[in-house]
């Protein structure tokens, strides 16, 4: 077996090959960076270190760091409609879940313009389309859906200080997330008695 060294090559053995290969090597890598300290706080260098990618190969393939962030915006989108789609098991979505809405938290938070920087929605098409079911009106569905992914989103970027500012630090995960389900489902229902 020739290693690396033995061919003069310095890349490690698991490195990506191919522009298939090493595109979604960089979104894997690139996702889960920005969700554990958001895109502010990564370079592009690191993204490359993380994803045995030369980072010349990222400027070439995303171009600018914006493009970058987008194109994660758009993998983690796709991915979780992808697991929705298919029915995957509810560990699999919830760890889809978190790290997309960390990544959309973090990125709005550094001020990277979101709702410009990703070009499809999926995942929220398929909440839609669950919430429009229940409700008479487009208004109120799209009302519905945003109310509650902006739930989620301040229980993944303020969990700390929520439970402590509440006194809820000993609350158990389980029980803690079967809660938020429960309170998002409430709501996604139309009021009774809808106001205009």
């Amino acid at each position: 077996m020739t290693t690396a060294s033995a061919r003069g090559d310095s890349r490690p053995a698991d490195a990506p090959l191919g522009r298939d290969e090493v595109v979604a090597a960089v979104l894997q890598s690139a996702a889960e960076l920005f969700a554990q300290r958001g895109p502010a706080a990564t370079s592009i260098r690191d993204i490359a270190a993380h994803s045995h990618v030369n980072h010349g190969l990222i400027h070439r393939h995303f171009g600018s760091k914006d493009n970058l962030v987008g194109a994660v915006l758009d993998h983690l989108g796709q991915h979780l409609a992808a697991l929705l789609a298919e029915g995957a098991d509810g560990i699999s979505i919830a760890t889809a879940v978190d790290r997309q809405l960390r990544v959309l938290a973090r990125a709005s938070l550094d001020g990277y313009p979101v709702g410009e920087l990703q070009s499809r929605f999926p995942t929220m098409e398929v909440l839609l389309d669950s919430v429009r079911q229940r409700h008479s009106d487009e208004r109120g569905a799209r009302l519905a859906a945003a109310h509650a992914i902006a739930l989620q989103l301040g229980w993944v970027m303020f969990d700390g200080f929520l439970r402590a500012s509440t006194g809820l630090e000993d609350l158990d995960d389980r029980t803690f997330a079967r809660s938020i389900g429960r309170t998002v489902a409430l709501i996604l229902e139309p009021p009774e008695h809808p106001s205009s």
